[in-house]
């Protein structure tokens, strides 16, 4: 008890009397306050994300004082400058995260990944690329081909299969084909015919007949020495997947796939020509026994008389210009001598067309070879080619006849024994 305080008797002092407890009434105008929140606290300390959408955190409501009945009803407290800023952020938020949207949505169309848009986008642009992530793609796996430098064959030969007498003409086709500088078969050298960009034609060397039924190699070099990668088109596509190619020039909206390459080897087979084998026959048989009995025999100069008989064992038939009458003996100067002979297959581009000796490697069996051995400009001797054979070094002819009765007389030697030139006629059929 204070020490200020007047001390009494509580004896003395009388109680106060008791009042009758009266009934509680509400006044008209009281209303029970509404418990009110805190508001909330704006943290600054790190800038919330471009996405990220700002809402206030809810805590405990705060114990007020009963609202003075002279105030309003609905009067409430006057909002704060913080809950101010805290609006204004979370509009800034809503207009950042929209934009950022819209960016998102501009990176799917250009080939963004759905796992990076998800990583900038608010929660509904996840949910739009989710919406995306749902369209499958059926895409084909295609191994590009393995690129290629320098000339490159991409068909087959023209033809699978040639005589072994040679000088048929075979053609591929390819990309720089203009830089092939050499193409050998079975390891004999052809020559080349033309050559361009696309593709390129030679004429398939003569062999022996021990080459029948053999596939040669076919091989194309470059003037390096190098050889031409010979490719074909394959198709690769993923395991388990079926690929239909499109038309050339078929809209069908999807890429383009490259077509692969796999190297491969070009390979000739070498056959018997039935026209020439019965003419090689003939002249083998006949070269030193005259056939007598079914042709003349010109005494000291029957080589051109046994050539034409060649050719007509070969399938030729006789014409106003080179025939022979087996009633009468009747010939024509083309059947029995030389120069003449060389006029008329001169005339006669669709049965024979002109070689001269530096051509050697075009000559094949079963064509004419005629000589000069004095170099007048007039034909000495014709025989028939029965042999050629295609090296390094060059070409190697052989010849058979009358007269000069021989099955295969090397035409080197007969020039280095004879002296003058040698010119030829490659038979066409």
């Amino acid at each position: 008890m204070s020490p200020f305080l007047p001390t009494r008797n509580p004896s003395t002092v009388p109680l106060a009397p008791e009042l009758p407890e009266l009934p509680l009434r509400r006044r008209a105008t009281f209303r029970t306050p509404k418990p009110q929140l805190h508001e909330p606290a704006l943290e600054l300390a790190e800038a919330p994300a471009a996405d990220a959408v700002v809402a206030p955190s809810p805590t405990e409501p705060l114990a007020r004082k009963p609202r003075h009945r002279a105030d309003h009803v609905r009067n409430r407290r006057s909002i704060g400058s913080s809950f101010r800023r805290t609006v204004a952020l979370s509009c800034a938020s809503a207009i950042v995260g929209v934009s950022a949207l819209g960016a998102v949505a501009a990176s799917w169309n250009d080939g963004a990944s759905a796992d990076t848009a998800a990583s900038t986008t608010s929660a509904s642009t996840t949910a739009a690329a989710g919406a995306a992530d749902t369209l499958a793609s059926n895409e084909v796996e295609v191994t590009d081909a393995p690129a290629t430098e320098g000339p490159t064959v991409t068909s087959d030969l023209s033809v699978a299969a040639a005589p072994f007498t040679g000088g048929t003409q075979v053609t591929v086709t390819g990309e720089d084909l203009d830089e092939v500088a050499a193409v050998s078969v079975g390891g004999a050298p052809a020559t080349i015919v033309a050559a361009d960009e696309g593709q390129v034609t030679f004429a398939v060397p003569a062999v022996t007949e021990t080459a029948l039924g053999t596939a040669a190699s076919v091989e194309l070099t470059d003037a390096a020495g190098e050889p031409v990668e010979v490719v074909q088109p394959t198709a690769v596509v993923a395991a388990g997947t079926s690929v239909v190619q499109p038309l050339e020039g078929e809209l069908t909206g999807l890429p383009e796939a490259s077509v692969p390459t796999a190297p491969r080897a070009l390979t000739l087979t070498y056959t018997s020509n039935p026209a020439i084998d019965a003419q090689l026959s003939y002249v083998l048989a006949y070269w030193s026994s005259y056939n007598s009995a079914q042709y003349p025999v010109i005494s000291g100069y029957d080589c051109a008389n046994f050539a034409s008989q060649s050719l007509i064992a070969r399938g030729w038939a006789m014409d106003a210009g080179w025939y022979l009458d087996l009633g009468t003996g009747a010939m024509s100067p083309s059947w029995a001598s030389s120069t003449a002979l060389r006029d008329y297959l001169a005339s006669r581009p669709d049965r024979a067309t002109a070689l001269d000796d530096s051509q050697r490697d075009l000559v094949k069996v079963g064509d004419i070879a005629q000589f000069d051995w004095d170099g007048s400009g007039d034909r000495d001797h014709t025989a028939i080619v029965t042999r050629v054979e295609h090296t390094a070094a060059g070409t190697k002819v052989w010849v058979g006849g009358h007269t000069k009765d021989a099955d295969y007389w090397d035409v080197d030697t007969a020039l280095a024994t004879g002296g003058g030139a040698v010119s030829y006629f490659s038979i066409a059929s």
